[in-house]
């Protein structure tokens, strides 16, 4: 039974009714993730749960995403203003995307974009998009995650395509895709994953409309919008004015290039906000370059933690923001940069750097930094079998940094990233490798009056030969503390050769490499724990 929407004598939306189209059409954006994870062929979708999904209004701006992955909150929705540009879908289209420089993050994000039409309606209602991180996108190494100097090196670029033309599949497009990947199946699985995931999605938007009428539909769209914008708005007016700096850095982009600064000015005036990024870093051959889509989604991220309280993640949190990053920078990367780890490690970085600066206007808000580093790990090979090749991909979690009030987490993954990790049965069940150790990396997260969380140690052993690429951060600058709190532990990586000259031999790698493992090498990664916050008592 559908209840009656009740109306203020205005005609507008009461605080009630907010509420209400939020679940309703955050459950929409729910539904999409639970069936995009239950078709999904990978272990990175079926596991990790490493997708977004969202609903956008008529215009293309986000009114509601589900609770997936933050570094997609603000990156989404150029992906889509991308697709309506350049392809204008209609009736029964789906636009295909992952190019950073149009729309996208970094090439294992796959972005589809789908019009939603009433049966007899000329113009859409809105939009769904679904997101997903596919394992393999071909490149250089085996799960595309490698090192790089190029974009060309990293993979398969594909500007905003149709992959259904009324109604009617692309298999021209979806046979190029699948023959620059180098696990297909899995690839052509995840893709029709993310087709279901639209379906229900339109048809659970399709039955909204019928239920509350398409003119209350775009009314409640606009007003939770407008909701977003007052709530970030009084957020900012809780903050002194000023211009808060700060600078932070990244370890390496993994061809000799070290310390490459991030500068921050927050600079708050009333009810808006102003993120200048001027003197980062200029953008640099290694991928630790972030387009412009991540620099917003990690600033939008960071004023939604200073809310006591939800902000619903829509487009009118961007409306009291101002951004400034200059082009050519690490945080807003030009055409042909490589940005594989852009999308992991920047974002953290630039978190990491926002957070530092606000911490001097709400002190009683933000923690310590937190581990600091996605972890990236990406194996493959070529096994025996109908399907022979295979890629593995996921990021592991750190320790949390210590907060205001509370000690930080650990073992989780923060800020940009949300995922799950991938279960030991299924690592073991699906890929030739061997976790051999899977435990909190003890006394890593820093001293404090608050102690930071403590990170992950995690080793695999290979058992064919296969590459692995390591994307890492957090290797030379540790996470750092605040108000007196002490700095966390710096992360690791390990690798430990089988019988080398007689018995097992062990070396230290840098935080971005790609190396060849025999059968019983074992790779460990030591992640970083969380900054402490405040000094320690007694």
């Amino acid at each position: 039974m559908v209840s009656r929407v009740r109306q203020t004598p205005r005609g507008e939306l009461d605080p009630f009714e907010i509420e209400v189209f939020r679940h309703r059409l955050a459950a929409v954006a729910e539904e999409m993730g639970v069936v995009l994870r239950r078709s999904g062929f990978s272990a990175n979708v079926k596991e990790r749960r490493d997708y977004s999904c969202a609903v956008f209004d008529a215009r293309g701006q986000l009114v509601a995403q589900a609770a997936h992955i933050p570094v997609h909150v603000g990156s989404m929705q150029l992906a889509v203003e991308a697709a309506l540009a350049r392809r204008k879908p209609g009736r029964g289209d789906v636009i295909l995307l992952n190019d950073p420089f149009a729309g996208g993050t970094h090439l294992p994000d796959v972005t589809l974009v789908a019009p939603v039409y009433l049966p007899r309606g000329r113009l859409p209602l809105g939009f769904v998009a679904a997101r997903a991180h596919h394992a393999d996108m071909g490149g250089n190494f085996p799960g595309s995650m490698g090192l790089a100097q190029e974009i060309y090196q990293e993979g398969l670029r594909l500007p905003p395509v149709h992959l259904v033309r009324a109604g009617r599949l692309c298999e021209d497009i979806l046979t190029l895709f699948e023959a620059n990947t180098r696990v297909a199946h899995e690839r052509r699985g995840d893709v029709f994953a993310q087709l279901a995931a639209l379906r229900i999605g339109a048809v659970r938007l399709r039955e909204l409309a019928s239920a509350v009428g398409m003119a209350r539909l775009r009314s409640a769209m606009a007003a939770l919008q407008d909701y977003s914008e007052r709530r970030l708005r009084s957020v900012l007016q809780s903050l002194p004015d000023g211009v808060y700096r700060a600078r932070d850095f990244l370890d390496d982009d993994g061809m000799g290039n070290v310390d490459l600064r991030i500068c921050v000015a927050v600079i708050v005036r009333g009810d808006s906000i102003t993120f200048d990024f001027s003197g980062s870093a200029p953008q640099t051959r290694g991928g630790v370059n972030a387009n412009l889509a991540i620099t917003w989604a990690a600033a939008l991220y960071c004023l939604q933690l200073l809310a006591r309280g939800e902000i619903p993640a829509n487009a009118g949190l961007m409306r009291p923001v101002r951004l400034l990053a200059p082009e050519g920078t690490v945080v807003n990367a030009t055409f042909p940069a490589a940005v594989a780890a852009g999308n992991v490690e920047t974002s953290q970085r630039i978190v990491d750097t926002i957070l530092r600066a606000l911490a001097r206007a709400a002190p009683d808000t933000v923690p310590a930094a937190s581990c600091g580093s996605m972890n990236n790990l990406a194996i493959g090979g070529v096994v025996p079998g109908p399907n022979t090749q295979f890629a593995y991909y996921e990021t592991i979690g750190g320790g949390a940094g210590g907060g205001p009030h509370l000690p930080g987490a650990s073992g989780v993954h923060t800020h940009m990233t949300n995922t799950m990790n991938t279960p030991i049965e299924a690592v073991e069940a699906q890929f030739p490798l061997r976790v051999t150790r899977y435990s909190i990396r003890r006394r890593s997260g820093g001293k404090g009056r608050h102690p930071g969380g403590d990170g992950i140690v995690r080793e695999i052993e290979a058992l064919a030969p296969v590459t692995a690429s390591i994307l890492t951060e957090r290797r030379r600058h540790p996470p750092w503390g605040l108000w007196g709190g002490g700095a966390a532990r710096r992360g690791r990586n390990w690798l430990r050769r089988h019988a080398q000259k007689g018995r097992d031999g062990e070396r230290l790698l840098p935080a971005k490499a790609s190396v060849m493992l025999g059968v019983g090498d074992r790779l460990r990664i030591e992640t970083p724990g969380g900054g402490g916050w405040g000094k320690s008592q007694g």
